[in-house]
């Protein structure tokens, strides 16, 4: 046998501090953000605090408290799973509760420039592109591909350095995408949208890599589990754990596409309305600059 029987799977948790410190941390942050809003007169929709609160924290508490968690150290399926659903799921559901334009609302105006500065910072706007985005996802996953994966696995530091970056470096990625500010050309849409494509390709190749190879690759070539029945060999271990980390890369995708497809078909609406609002002579004269361009 090599998964675990369900009550396992269910029956599994751990104590991990940086986890609780975390999501306590991010908890009175959201809820005191809610209260300063509604404290100015403003609502903000229930909803996005059940997301938040009931999707993302609980999310991320059930996958680095439960049975990924607690066998973190010992599996490198359950570590690969844990490290791909903090970098892709969780902070997608966390982004459900708009947790960026409740900062907007919530802060006063020198922290909100701040926070604006720092979003509209070209490093953020550059890693939070889906030109940039499939790199990163593949440069996280190819981690797995070397031994500091056995490392980051098999020591307490690691597990908490997986623990707090991974879902942050997360954040980054999908909060443009969900909170997408400022103005963006439909041709830049576009090119976002194809590179989406290209990304289902680029991250499944980790997961293939590490599925097909016959040896072990994180260095670590001892099964370190509790001896139970159920624990499969390290190169068995290894096969699910690209078997889990393709299938992951793959389903994240899907809602990675749709979002880039609503945000092409709101520019595209905008553009549209943008010509309509020309008269005649604007756009005749619009015409002529870019057939004079094209001459040139």
């Amino acid at each position: 046998m090599t998964m675990p029987p369900f009550p396992v799977l269910l029956g599994s948790w751990r104590l991990d501090p940086v986890a609780l410190t975390l999501a306590a941390v991010a908890t009175g942050l959201y809820l005191w953000g809610v209260a300063r809003v509604r404290a100015r007169g403003l609502s903000w929709p229930p909803a996005r605090t059940a997301a938040f609160l009931g999707l993302g924290i609980g999310s991320y508490l059930v996958v680095c408290l439960g049975f990924l968690g607690a066998f973190s150290t010992e599996l490198r399926f359950a570590f690969s799973t844990r490290t791909a659903l903090l970098l892709f799921v969780v902070p997608a559901l966390l982004a459900l509760g708009r947790p960026l334009t409740l900062a907007r609302r919530a802060l006063d105006e020198p922290a909100r420039a701040r926070v604006e500065r720092l979003m509209d910072s070209r490093f953020l706007r550059v890693l939070g592109s889906a030109m940039v985005s499939p790199i990163v996802a593949v440069l996280v996953f190819s981690v797995f591909l070397t031994p500091l994966a056995g490392i980051l696995r098999a020591t307490a530091v690691g597990q908490g350095v997986v623990t707090a970056l991974v879902p942050a470096l997360g954040l980054v990625l999908v909060i443009p995408l969900i909170e997408a500010g400022g103005s963006r050309t439909g041709f830049f849409v576009t090119v976002e949208f194809l590179l989406a494509f290209v990304e289902l390709v680029m991250d499944a190749i980790p997961g293939i890599v590490i599925r097909l190879s016959g040896g072990i690759l994180d260095g670590v070539h001892t099964a370190v589990g509790s001896g139970a029945a159920w624990f499969p060999s390290p190169l068995r271990d290894q096969q699910l754990s690209g078997d889990l980390l393709w299938f992951i890369a793959e389903i994240a995708d899907i809602p990675v596409l749709v979002l880039l497809f609503v945000r092409w078909a709101r520019v595209d609406r905008g553009e549209a309305r943008g010509f309509d609002q020309l008269s005649d002579e604007e756009m005749a004269e619009l015409t002529r600059q870019h057939l004079r361009g094209r001459r040139d």
